[in-house]
């Protein structure tokens, strides 16, 4: 096994880890909700009246954040993507992954931290799910295509 060296993003890797379960422990305290994203875009539809406003609210944030970001950041520490794939293939995968969240009952956010952390057997069975699911489409992306 090699590990590539120049994309091996341990620090941040790590900060944003340790962001991400802050924010899914105060969620959790603050509102009584999972901080899943799948729960929180699909609570709106249908929207119900008093549990809109914060959802739009909290997905509008994360969409902007990387606009913010890159607008506050100082210029070496932003980087671009590169995705080696076509915009068909990533439309396909975009709603595979819609499917997959909707048949699992929650995303990877929200199983996988938040389901998780309260030691929810059907989190800890969805996460293995979708890490076994990843770990095969890697596998036969790079050894059989």
């Amino acid at each position: 096994m090699n590990i590539d060296w120049t994309h091996f993003t341990p620090w941040s890797s790590l900060s944003g880890g340790i962001i991400l379960g802050v924010a899914s422990a105060l969620f959790i305290l603050i509102n009584g909700r999972v901080l899943g994203i799948s729960g929180i875009l699909g609570g709106l539809l249908p929207p119900k009246a008093g549990d809109t406003f914060w959802r739009i609210a909290f997905l509008a944030g994360m969409f902007a954040a990387p606009w913010v970001f890159n607008a506050l950041a100082p210029s070496e520490l932003i980087t671009t993507p590169q995705i080696d794939a076509d915009t068909v293939l990533l439309v396909i995968a975009g709603l595979l992954v819609g499917v997959g969240t909707r048949y699992g009952s929650g995303c990877t956010s929200g199983h996988g931290v938040c389901g998780l952390s309260r030691m929810s057997p059907r989190s800890l069975v969805a996460t293995v799910s979708f890490m076994a699911a990843g770990f095969l489409t890697v596998y036969l992306a790079r050894h059989l295509f």
